[in-house]
């Protein structure tokens, strides 16, 4: 042990998602020197400022004695603001809290009628806008309705219907209160009805179910309701406690008891309330960089008030609120809890589902959104480069030889990219090739995507956003492939077919046939010409042969080099006719060898 370096007696060591070993150091007081050498003598070269992965820095406590605990994003994040002296999670007065309206996410199986509700509901027509009848984007939408003689208003986030988009659903049901199931009278529950299902039960929110297309001749809500109730969901009439709602969403058939039943069940289930006073805090639905006014993000508010002028933070995006507007394009003053708004000002594109919040000065929500900015840049980092070990240092160096995919993912709002990015890591593929998001991001190909993607030999994956004049003329140039989609999963088997088609070529031995020796034949120009006869398939010239004497190979890969039927060369010679062939330079032939050949054909890959 002549590193030097502390030894831990099991005492906790809190490191964030890549830490370097002078991180480590700082924590035990120690030398990162030392460290560094502790690190060798276990097999791994790593620098002391290099940004370590989990594992790396497990390990190095677990071999000093220290009980290294790697803090998660959320906790990170607490810690950060605690510097700033901000709780997100300080216990509010009774008297401060209000009543809001409920959030509720509309989720179901493709096809099922989910944006066809939501278009019903608020009255504006979003399915024909959308390319393959796919809701690409999230939004969020607020409607009124009269309720016991009162106006409520319900809050709708509009999630992706698409099963690419998992990660987003996942995320939807995070902000939400209620969930609206959507599922077709006329198809019953398929695959993304029960995935959806799951999320809503993860998230621990009610549910309501929509059951649509009620007008179709072949419409069988009751088997719906039998259906759902093996996955927990027993509707109300069969003695259970979930509200099922038979609509139409085309011919807009009982919209209003969808609605009513939304607000009972939140009514009944839920206690909606938050402080409309004080900083706002909330979620970032979506966000997208337009081209006339920047970084545009829709926030979901769930506490205090925002209002214009605000100093927000969004994740790792920070700035000033110069404009809300609603879901209609007016511009609104200030938004209250559950209130979704667009809001513009941001100095760049947060991440969809990045939680925002309204600090005291422009000062601090800068401080918060860099140290964010590079906590996540050595996490990255520390992910990408993954553990480098003497062992597996010459493996490394071979690695250049595998075969890898670069791209580079720009697209119109950040929920999309997320999404893709997603689904695209998820691709299953052999070993052999590898797939690498080396960028992603909002807004139109620029020419820095180009110059990455020339440098890193990428191709730049272009989803519901275009390489402008000169963008494309220098892409061409550059010889950098750029390709376009507006629908994910076509992005998706295009993808997936690029890394089949770089795998090498799988190959399989196919048999031709067998040519027993008969006589064989001294030429001094040659060598031993072999009389055969073809005892099965065919025998053909250049084709792959081996040799078997008594049942055993005695010589591989040998090549029918000459093949004649008589005096006459021939290309190959059938089943039950005689033939004089050669085997190349190999010699040692006798009568009663068999001959077998073969060729190698392409497998077709999975």
């Amino acid at each position: 042990m002549s590193s030097g370096a502390p030894r831990g007696q099991g005492q906790a060591v809190r490191l964030p998602r890549g830490a370097s070993l002078s991180d480590f150091a700082e924590r035990i007081n120690a030398n990162p020197g030392s460290l560094v050498q502790e690190m060798f003598n276990l097999g791994e070269m790593v620098t002391a400022t290099q940004s370590c992965t989990d594992e790396t820095l497990l390990l190095l406590g677990e071999h000093l004695g220290f009980d290294v605990q790697i803090v998660t994003k959320e906790e990170e994040d607490r810690e950060l603001l605690a510097r700033f002296d901000i709780d997100l999670d300080a216990d509010i007065a009774e008297d401060r809290l209000v009543t809001r309206p409920p959030v509720v996410t509309v989720m179901g199986h493709v096809d099922h009628g989910k944006t066809k509700l939501l278009d019903a509901i608020r009255s504006s027509n979003v399915v024909e806008g959308e390319a393959g009848g796919i809701t690409q984007h999230i939004g969020a939408y607020q409607v009124h309705v009269e309720h016991d003689d009162r106006d409520r208003a319900i809050t709708f986030i509009d999630t992706p219907g698409h099963e690419a988009f998992t990660a987003m659903r996942a995320r939807g049901a995070q902000a939400t209160d209620i969930v609206v199931l959507v599922v077709a009278a006329d198809d019953g529950v398929m695959p993304q009805t029960i995935e959806a299902l799951n999320h809503a039960k993860a998230a621990e929110v009610p549910i309501v179910v929509a059951v649509n297309k009620i007008d179709k001749p072949e419409a069988n809500p009751d088997k719906v309701r039998q259906q759902l109730t093996e996955y927990g969901l027993v509707a109300e009439e069969y003695g259970g406690d979930t509200m099922f709602v038979n609509i139409s969403a085309k011919s807009r058939l009982n919209i209003d008891g969808l609605l009513e039943a939304v607000l009972l069940t939140a009514d009944a289930a839920l206690d909606l309330r938050a402080p409309i006073d004080g900083q706002a805090q909330g979620i970032a639905i979506e966000a997208h960089l337009d081209r006339g006014r920047g970084p545009v993000a829709t926030v979901l508010v769930q506490k205090g008030t925002l209002r214009v002028g605000d100093a927000i933070v969004a994740g790792d995006a920070h700035g000033r609120v110069r404009a809300m507007l609603d879901e209609n394009g007016k511009q609104v003053p200030e938004a209250g809890p559950a209130r979704p708004v667009l809001v513009l000002g941001l100095t760049a594109v947060p991440g969809a589902g990045d939680t925002f919040l309204a600090v005291a000065e422009d000062r601090t929500a800068r401080q918060i959104a860099e140290q964010r900015q590079a906590r996540d840049r050595a996490a990255q980092i520390a992910n990408r480069g993954g553990r480098v070990t003497l062992e597996n240092l010459l493996d490394r160096i071979k690695e250049g030889e595998k075969t890898t995919l670069n791209l580079i993912l720009k697209g119109d709002v950040s929920g999309s990219v997320e999404a893709l990015e997603d689904a695209l890591v998820k691709i299953e593929i052999s070993d052999e090739v590898q797939l690498r998001i080396i960028h992603r991001g909002v807004g139109s190909v620029t020419q820095d995507d180009v110059n990455l993607a020339s440098a890193s030999d990428a191709i730049i994956i272009g989803f519901n956003v275009r390489a402008e004049g000169k963008v494309r003329d220098y892409a061409d140039r550059e010889g950098v492939e750029i390709r376009y989609y507006t629908v994910i999963y076509q992005a998706i088997e295009e993808v997936e077919s690029a890394l089949k088609g770089m795998l090498k070529p799988e190959y399989e031995e196919a048999e031709l046939g067998s040519a027993e020796i008969r006589e064989i034949f001294r030429s001094s120009k040659v060598g031993n010409i072999s009389g055969c006869i073809v005892r099965s398939g065919l025998i053909r010239r250049n084709a792959k042969a081996r040799l078997l004497r008594d049942g055993s190979v005695v010589a591989e890969n040998l090549t029918i080099s000459s093949l004649k039927r008589f005096k006459e060369d021939a290309t190959e010679v059938r089943e039950g006719f005689e033939c004089g062939l050669t085997l190349g330079n190999y010699n040692d032939v006798k009568v009663g060898d068999l001959i077998e050949t073969y060729e190698m054909r392409e497998k077709p890959r999975a």
